[in-house]
């Protein structure tokens, strides 16, 4: 017996699974999938990034779907297109040796008519971003009443992101489903308000330990130095990374356009990644990363959550995010599928004591390393 099978998963299911080289459940894996599996239930599951909350979900979704009957059963919101896309990918290969579950991926910044047409298709699961699942359902593009299950992926992300208004109109909307589900890296009390509000009294509440909430195979250290010497440590540290790929993280567009001049000007495959890029901008620049034709990515944080490239080895703190939960969602994008990889933060002196307020707010340990 596997041990995805001792969870309750379908054999067929976990055929695929193992095609991807998923053989063993993670803790929010473990202690979600049974539940989910059981009844209906409204849950919240809090675990960082990285830890495999798509096939928590995912895999107890895809066995309440019956693929004989063609309407939407299920409706995942995700903050950004790439995260949508990739969760309706993992749902997608988690099927290859089942049923044929169709899912479809809506998203702004694309046309919509052209996600109109496709939702004509049997569709039994949508993903959608908040924005534009209000647009399909102003046009009456969408129909929803044969939804049971909703789920919330990355919810602080989308509080952050400003979808709150969004976000109560559609759990309004679908107040009726027999299943909530919510999940988050942090709870902030954006969040806590919307599960009061949107969820049942007796939701399950699953947490992956306050002490795991940052990937414990990611190394974290920092380095002092001023800032107008900056721009040469990160270089220097790039060159003991050698062909090893990553990404570099700012807090403004202004600041990841000027980073990724200056690493191109030195010969650094890089490009970069914002809020303001055209969408077929951010496709192309996220293609060039995924087909290894850029080595590095400059980002802004809102860009952070829909980065999931596989091998990625570090992340680098160029200035340091606006607060402890976006700090979890950066480092996040490294020591994927239980490898590896480095969090490393390039401060000045007087930023010393915000490590020391990730130290313990996220309940990890940062090491300190010397410019060479």
């Amino acid at each position: 017996m596997s041990k995805f099978e001792e969870l309750g998963v379908r054999k067929d299911f976990i055929r695929g699974l193992e095609e991807l080289k998923i053989v063993t459940p993670t803790e929010i894996q473990k202690k979600v999938i049974p539940i989910l599996l059981e009844k209906n239930t409204d849950l919240v599951g809090q675990a960082q990034t990285g830890t495999g909350k798509t096939a928590a979900f995912g895999l107890p979704l895809l066995q309440t779907i019956d693929p004989q009957f063609n309407h939407i059963q299920a409706l995942i919101l995700c903050p950004t297109r790439e995260l949508g896309q990739q969760v309706a990918k993992q749902l997608f290969k988690y099927t290859k040796y089942s049923e044929k579950v169709f899912t479809e991926a809506v998203f702004g910044g694309a046309p919509i008519d052209q996600q109109i047409a496709s939702l004509q298709r049997p569709t039994h699961i949508v993903v959608a971003t908040p924005g534009r699942l209000i647009d399909l359902i102003e046009r009456e593009a969408i129909d929803l009443t044969e939804v049971t299950t909703l789920v919330l992926d990355e919810a602080d992300e989308m509080l952050s992101m400003g979808f709150k208004d969004e976000l109560d109109q559609i759990l309004n909307a679908l107040s009726s489903v027999e299943n909530k589900w919510l999940f988050s890296a942090t709870i902030p009390e954006g969040i806590d308000l919307i599960v009061k509000k949107h969820l049942s009294k007796d939701a399950i509440h699953v947490k992956v330990g306050g002490k795991d909430v940052v990937n414990k195979k990611i190394q974290h250290q920092f380095l002092v130095c001023d800032e107008s010497n900056k721009f040469y440590v990160l270089t220097e540290f790039l060159k003991t990374e050698k062909n090893n790929r990553g990404v570099i993280f700012c807090k403004t567009k202004v600041a990841t356009q000027k980073l990724t001049k200056q690493l191109i000007a030195k010969n650094v495959l890089a490009d970069c990644i914002h809020g303001d890029l055209q969408q077929r901008e951010r496709d192309k620049a996220m293609r060039a990363f995924k087909n290894k034709a850029v080595q590095i990515l400059v980002a802004t944080d809102v860009a952070a959550r829909g980065i999931d490239i596989e091998g990625l080895s570090y992340v680098v703190h160029y200035q340091l995010p606006e607060n402890e939960e976006y700090y979890t969602h950066r480092s996040g994008r490294t020591a994927r599928a239980g490898k590896e990889g480095t969090s490393i933060a390039i401060i000045n002196p007087n930023e010393v004591k915000q490590i020391r307020k990730y130290e313990k707010y996220l309940s990890i340990s940062f090491r300190e390393i010397k410019a060479r």
